[in-house]
């Protein structure tokens, strides 16, 4: 009993300094950097390399499934980690070398393979970005889960990732609306995405190097190894009985799953297009509020939220928010005129489309990054 309460001290004393917890949720950064690049991958595919929008769009949808299926592996393999260089810092370091690795070697050749070629050339390559997207990413969740335990600082990655991840987005979308196609004029430019790789790969190392200074205090079996004695015997079917008695994972697995599905349909570089160059006939504006200042602050009173009632219901509220948002936003686009909307001259439907915009960006960014920590209180509840 007195080992037991031992533990449990141990658990409960967990905390991290902020800047930890900051500097860790860069490495959630450094693949949303990729993420939101390779948004724009299928107008190099179509309009450089020559492949079909229909043969592109089946081979990203496959790739999705493929991710599905390196996690789990790739989880396994970090349960099964553990050297001298801790268990999460390798794969961090590892994804980001394969990311970047692949991402400038599909970018610069991708267009000069023989024609015949180019189709399994293209998901060989996209293949390792996805293997390494899947390293990073798995060291996301569980790492959060030795970053702290403390339920008063856990909202706190929700705060970091949320606000990251955003200007990740944000200013990605700047950089393409404004500067990149005002630059090189449009899409079916080859100097366009090179330029565009090597920004993204740069950025995305500092992330990462950062991340692994935010992390480096805790990658030990101090924080992640309970019991002293045993080593950890994991097995795949270990994984079949979590999912089989414990009802909250299932479910979290379930909302976080449809959460990231509408959020990639939302956050598509094509919908983008859609909505901001076609129906409102000015595309830059994308780039110019893409950034979300003013989510911040609500992304921040959610924070406070899911302090004082629990991230379960402040992720379930958000939700509802943003589906009433969403729903707003139709109308919009359906019964007004958007392309009345301009900064430049600040009228009635311009106030409407920036409020609705922001109060829908922001608390999807609640629903979206909330997920972690909350897989990290699943992994505290497995202990």
């Amino acid at each position: 009993m007195q080992d037991m309460q031992s533990e449990n001290a141990v658990i409960e004393l967990n905390r991290a300094h902020l800047w930890q917890i900051a500097l860790f949720s860069l490495n959630n950064t450094s693949t949303n950097l990729y993420l939101a690049m390779m948004g724009y991958v299928s107008y190099y595919a179509n309009g450089i390399a020559g492949l079909s929008v229909v043969v592109i769009s089946f081979i990203l949808t496959g790739m999705r499934i493929f991710d599905g299926v390196t996690d789990p592996v790739i989880g396994y393999v970090i349960d099964k980690t553990n050297g001298r260089f801790g268990k999460f810092r390798p794969f961090m370091i590892s994804g980001y070398v394969l990311l970047a690795g692949s991402s400038l070697v599909l970018f610069f050749t991708t267009h000069l393979v023989p024609a015949f070629f180019r189709i399994p050339y293209f998901i060989a390559v996209y293949s390792v970005f996805i293997i390494g997207y899947t390293f990073q990413t798995a060291v996301v969740k569980s790492g959060q889960s030795v970053i702290t335990n403390d339920v008063k600082q856990r909202p706190m990655i929700t705060f970091f990732d949320s606000t990251f991840i955003m200007l990740a987005h944000g200013l990605t979308a700047f950089y393409v609306s404004v500067y990149l196609i005002r630059k090189y004029g449009n899409f079916n430019s080859r100097a366009l995405f090179e330029e565009f790789v090597i920004t993204v790969v740069v950025l995305s190392g500092i992330c990462t190097a950062l991340a692994v200074i935010g992390i480096w205090g805790k990658d030990n079996s101090r924080y992640f190894q309970l019991d002293k004695e045993k080593k950890n015997n994991i097995h795949f079917r270990d994984y079949w009985q979590i999912m089989k008695h414990n009802k909250p994972i299932r479910m979290l697995v379930i909302a976080a799953a449809s959460n990231k599905f509408a959020s990639m349909v939302y956050s598509n570089s094509t919908v983008l297009v859609m909505l901001f160059g076609i129906l409102m006939n000015n595309y830059p504006l994308a780039g110019i509020i893409g950034v979300g200042i003013p989510n911040l602050g609500i992304i921040y009173l959610g924070i406070r939220y899911a302090k004082k009632v629990g991230q379960k219901k402040a992720m379930v509220v958000s939700t509802w928010f943003a589906i009433a948002f969403q729903v707003v936003m139709m109308y919009m686009m359906l019964f007004t005129d958007l392309t009345k909307v301009s900064l430049a001259e600040i009228n009635g439907i311009t106030i409407a489309f920036l409020l609705v915009f922001a109060l829908l960006n922001g608390v999807k960014s609640i629903t979206n990054n909330i997920v972690v920590p909350m897989i990290a209180d699943c992994t505290d509840y497995e202990y």
